[in-house]
C-alpha cells in the first residue's frame, strides 16, 4: 500500500473511531479515571495526519473541511478552514462517482513571499459522504521538465549551425574543385567548423555526466599545482596565438581530494574564458591560496568584463553574455557551466567578480585535503568581493 493509501486508510478509522469514541465514551471516561491518560488510535492518525509531507484534507459532501493538516495551508487549498474551489468540486464528483479525482491545485492568485509553481492533487472518496485531498509541491519536477526541454532545444541549436556550415561548406568545395586556392581555403573553414562540433559533443558529454546519474570516480589526493600545470599546457597555444602573457604565481604546494581529469578541465576551461574574452596583449593572471579550509584558485583577466546583470546567468547552458564575440572565438557556451558543475560535485563553488572595462576574476575554490589544513597561507593578493556566487549543488 502507498503513502498516500495509508493516509487514505488512516483518516477512514479517524472517522470511523470518532463515531465509535461517541457511543463508548462514559465507559471510557470512567476508566480513564482510573489509569494514566493513553494515546488513542484517533490521537495516532491525527499526528499522521499533521505530519505528512503532503498537503492533507478531509472534505464532507457539504463542502467543508473536516481535518486538514499545516501543509495544505502552505500548499494554499485550504484557508480559513475552507477548501479551495476546485478541491470542492473534486470532493463533491468523487463523493457522487466513488472514483478518485486528479485536480490541478496550483495557487492562482499572487500572495506574497514565496508560494508553490505547481501543486497536483488527487481527491479520493473515502465513504459515507467524505473524501480526502491529497496534494503534493511538484514544482521542482515541472522547473527540471522545463530545464530539459529548453535544454534540448538549445542542443539542437548549437548542433545545426555548424552540421549545416559543413554541408554548405562541402558543397563549395565541390563547385571550386578545379580551383585550388578556393578548395583551400574552403577545407580550412570545414576544418573549424568541425573543430568546433567536435568541441561541442564533447563538452554535452562532459556535462551530461557532471549532472547525470553517473558516479563521479573515487576521489584522489591531487597537488594543485600540477593540475595548474596542465591547464596551462592545454591554454598555452591559444594564448600565444591571442599575444596574451599568462602569469602565474610561485608553487603552493597545496593539496585537494578530487578527480584530476574534471579539474584541470574545468581550470582549463576558466583560462580559454579569460583568453577568449581578452584584447591582444592585455595580460592574464593565475593565483593560488589556502583560505579557511580551502584551496582557492584564481584566474583574472584585464578584458571587457560582465555586467552586474549578466553575472548570475553567465554560469547557465549556452548563456553568452556577449552572443557576437562568443561564436567569433568558437564558445559553445557549456564551458563555465561545466565549472560550475565539477566544483559542485567537488563539494566547492566557483565565484565571479567582474566590473565591466576593467576584467572579471573567476576562483574555483574546492575543499583542501586535510594535510593542507595545517599548511601556512601562501601569500596572494586578497580577491575582490564577489558580485556573483554558484553555490554547490544549485543550477539548471
Amino acid at each position: 500500500m502507498t503513502a498516500s493509501g495509508c493516509i487514505a486508510l488512516l483518516i477512514g478509522v479517524l472517522l470511523v473511531g470518532a463515531g465509535v469514541g461517541f457511543v463508548s465514551g462514559r465507559a471510557a471516561g470512567r476508566r480513564a479515571r482510573n489509569r494514566p491518560a493513553e494515546l488513542t488510535v484517533a490521537d495516532l492518525v491525527q499526528r499522521v495526519v499533521h505530519s505528512a509531507h503532503n498537503g492533507v484534507a478531509v472534505i464532507n459532501r457539504f463542502g467543508a473541511v473536516v481535518v486538514h493538516n499545516p501543509r495544505s495551508v502552505e500548499l494554499g487549498f485550504v484557508r480559513d478552514n475552507r477548501p479551495d474551489l476546485r478541491a470542492e468540486k473534486a470532493a463533491e464528483q468523487a463523493i457522487a462517482t466513488g472514483e478518485p479525482v486528479e485536480v490541478d491545485l496550483t495557487p492562482l492568485d499572487n500572495r506574497v513571499g514565496r508560494q508553490p509553481a505547481a501543486v497536483l492533487a488527487e481527491v479520493r472518496p473515502l465513504g459515507d459522504g467524505f473524501a480526502v485531498v491529497d496534494a503534493a509541491d511538484q514544482s521542482e519536477a515541472v522547473r527540471l521538465e522545463a530545464t530539459r526541454r529548453d535544454f534540448v532545444a538549445n542542443v539542437s541549436h548549437e548542433l545545426k549551425t555548424p552540421v549545416g556550415a559543413l554541408a554548405l561548406l562541402a558543397e563549395a568545395v565541390l563547385d571550386a574543385v578545379d580551383d585550388p586556392v578556393e578548395v583551400r581555403r574552403f577545407s580550412g573553414k570545414i576544418l573549424r567548423e568541425a573543430t568546433r562540433l567536435g568541441t561541442l559533443v564533447t563538452e554535452l558529454i562532459a556535462l551530461s555526466r557532471l549532472t547525470g546519474a553517473e558516479a563521479l570516480p573515487e576521489l584522489e589526493v591531487l597537488e594543485v599545482d600540477d593540475v595548474v600545470d596542465e591547464a596551462l599546457g592545454r591554454s598555452r597555444l591559444a594564448a600565444e596565438s591571442a599575444g596574451i602573457e599568462i602569469t602565474v604565481d610561485r608553487q603552493s604546494g597545496l593539496l585537494v581530494d578530487g578527480d584530476r581529469t574534471l579539474l584541470v578541465t574545468a581550470l582549463t576551461n576558466l583560462i580559454d574564458n579569460a583568453v577568449s574574452y581578452s584584447e591582444p596583449g592585455s595580460p592574464v593572471s593565475l593565483s593560488r591560496r589556502f583560505a579557511d579550509g580551502t584551496v582557492e584558485i584564481a584566474v583574472t583577466d584585464r578584458g571587457t568584463g560582465i555586467a552586474p546583470e549578466h553575472q548570475e546567468r553567465v554560469f547557465e547552458r549556452f548563456y553568452r553574455a556577449d552572443p557576437a564575440r562568443s561564436r567569433a572565438t568558437g564558445g559553445t557556451g557549456l564551458g563555465l557551466a561545466i565549472v560550475k558543475h565539477v566544483a559542485a560535485n567537488h563539494g566547492g563553488e566557483v565565484r565571479l567578480w567582474s566590473k565591466p572595462g576593467t576584467g572579471s576574476t573567476f576562483t574555483l575554490r574546492i575543499p583542501a585535503h586535510r594535510v593542507a589544513e595545517v599548511a601556512p597561507s601562501v601569500a596572494a593578493p586578497e580577491d575582490p568581493a564577489p558580485l556573483a556566487v554558484v553555490e554547490s549543488g544549485g543550477v539548471s
